[in-house]
């Protein structure tokens, strides 16, 4: 038999860890509004994987005076002492951490059910932000592989254990609302590039010893930053005992359809059934999509419209303060598409709370369809307001998936297992993640080398892009309510319970738990996370200003 820790120190006498689940257990002064605000800290944080864009050109030019490092393979590099990096090198780093997000929310999803959202929280915080630190070592000893090992492999574990830490959490607290609640905080991920990035930036040039970006000393304080904020959050959260409900609520609403179940299925059983992978092919689809637009948005802008954004005709020759005209005009778009990325995750997310997950993701695949066949029209006709308009309405339904389908995971598999199913089911972004920007890549290349103009190479990729998400609707019309069969019986579902360490009694007066007002906590709380998501709110409307 094995015996667990808690169980020990229990026989001991000995109270559990600060980081154990039960120690995290609501009392009656608590309010479960307390709750987003510690995901928000979390995801805020590691929202920042959005804006490593930052780092890429400044980790292309370290070595004064130095040779570029193209001539050597990618595994050469990742080796090479005495030559700059290329973009396209340091650029696999996205790749690695986004593949390594999904990999180990998969590995540590079902450890999380049980370890609590504080102990998950917190390794996420030393992971993600220690990962930053080696990174900056890295960097300082201009050792890639090093870099890859930090950012890339242990960031990424942060990212994945971070990302799915307070769903299950927020899903429990908030079942009359489930989708606002894992709106709010994926709201902050696809928010914190908004954050990160300009400080990432100011701290580059603070720290800049000549020409050379201070790029080591940037992530190693950052690092340091988002382990104490993460950490902050994670020691913030608190669980509902088993059996609590909100004041009023009796679940009535959601008794009569069919796609909301009151039972549970075990995560060994969850990924076999296909309602799961049905699921993961209409996540796969979306991100895929997304991610394909947001890879060449910038470009795409620029070359598709070109001189005409400054009302000029096409054939013009374009001077210095022109081109750079343009290229602050697709800076400014860039911006705006962050900002939708992230407002679209909480506006979708509660508005599936009305008209049902299901419906949701049946709008975003029919509106994507329309919007992404009618880029190509738009930009042959010159429209470009229009155009703008079309691409963030598509990332505003790109960042509503990813935080529409926490919910609709539980509303499919029931609420006890639901941050592990979510854990196994973000393989489907890892895929999306490597495979988007690939196909898109390879596809445009290979319209360069057939000779098409650099104005429409976008538009076969774009019909592409409609496809799979055709792909992802067919998949979402497949969905069906599980079958009785895959549900937990109570002996299973008793059993799940206990390995979260909750006391019998502590289950039996849930409905004295977080009765608690708001409270000048509540305004602290929500201020601290607030007021620096609205401040890189304004930074993003500022740089979406140039494009009026």
């Amino acid at each position: 038999m094995t015996v667990v820790p808690e169980a020990v120190a229990a026989s001991r006498g000995t109270a559990p860890g600060w980081l154990a689940r039960e120690r995290t257990i609501a009392g009656p002064r608590f309010n479960r509004w307390l709750v987003p605000p510690a995901a928000l800290a979390i995801h805020l944080c590691i929202g920042m994987a959005y804006g490593f864009s930052v780092f890429w050109l400044p980790m292309s030019k370290l070595v004064p005076g130095a040779a570029s490092c193209e001539s050597l393979g990618f595994f050469a590099q990742l080796f090479a002492g005495s030559c700059n990096w290329t973009v396209p090198a340091v650029t696999h780093i996205f790749e690695t951490f986004i593949a390594m997000l999904g990999i180990s929310a998969a590995i540590w999803g079902g450890w999380l059910e049980h370890a609590g959202p504080r102990k998950a929280g917190f390794y996420a915080a030393l992971c993600w932000g220690g990962g930053l630190v080696v990174g900056g070592i890295g960097v300082s000893m201009h050792q890639l592989w090093l870099v890859f090992l930090g950012c890339g492999i242990l960031g990424g574990i942060g990212l994945g254990i971070g990302y799915i830490t307070p769903v299950s959490t927020l899903i429990k607290w908030f079942p009359d609302r489930r989708g606002l609640a894992t709106g709010f905080a994926i709201m902050g991920f696809g928010g914190g590039a908004m954050i990160g990035a300009p400080i990432a930036v100011a701290l580059m040039a603070r720290f800049a010893h000549g020409e050379i970006a201070g790029v080591a000393s940037t992530l190693m304080v950052m690092g340091v930053i988002y382990i104490l904020a993460m950490s902050a959050g994670a020691f913030g959260f608190r669980v509902p005992p088993s059996g609590w409900k909100p004041t009023g609520w009796t679940g009535d609403k959601t008794t009569g359809n069919k796609l909301i179940t009151t039972k549970h299925v075990h995560l060994n059983r969850a990924w076999k059934t296909p309602q799961f992978w049905m699921l993961w092919i209409v996540l796969c689809m979306n991100v895929t999509a997304g991610i394909g637009v947001l890879a060449m948005a910038s470009p795409m802008f620029q070359e598709v419209f070109g001189a005409r954004l400054l009302g000029l005709d096409t054939a013009t020759t374009l001077t210095a303060a022109q081109k750079a005209s343009i290229v602050a005009s697709a800076a400014g778009l860039v911006g705006l598409l962050s900002l939708f990325n992230s407002l679209g995750r909480i506006f979708w997310a509660s508005t599936s709370d009305f008209i049902g997950r299901k419906t949701t993701y049946v709008v975003f695949f029919l509106l994507g369809i329309v919007l992404y066949c009618s880029l190509p029209t738009l930009g042959h006709m010159g429209l470009a307001g229009v155009f703008v308009i079309a691409v963030c309405v598509i990332i505003s339904m790109y960042g509503g998936g990813f935080a529409t389908v926490p919910a609709y995971l539980a509303d499919i598999f029931g609420t006890q297992m639901v941050g592990a199913i979510h854990g196994r089911l973000l393989t489907a972004w890892s895929v999306a993640g490597v495979v988007g920007p690939f196909l898109i890549a390879a596809v445009r290349q290979a319209q360069l080398d057939a000779g098409v103009a650099k104005n429409l190479v976008y538009d076969r990729t774009l019909y592409i892009l409609a496809a799979l998400l055709l792909i992802g609707l067919i998949a979402n019309l497949m969905v069906r309510p599980v079958k009785e069969e895959h549900h937990m019986t109570d002996e299973e579902l008793a059993h799940e319970r206990s390995l979260q360490h909750e006391a019998p009694t502590v289950a039996a007066n849930a409905d004295q738990a977080a009765r608690g007002g708001f409270g000048i906590v509540g305004v602290i709380a929500w201020a601290l996370v607030g007021v620096p998501f609205l401040i890189g709110v304004w930074i993003a409307l500022s740089k979406a200003a140039a494009l009026f």
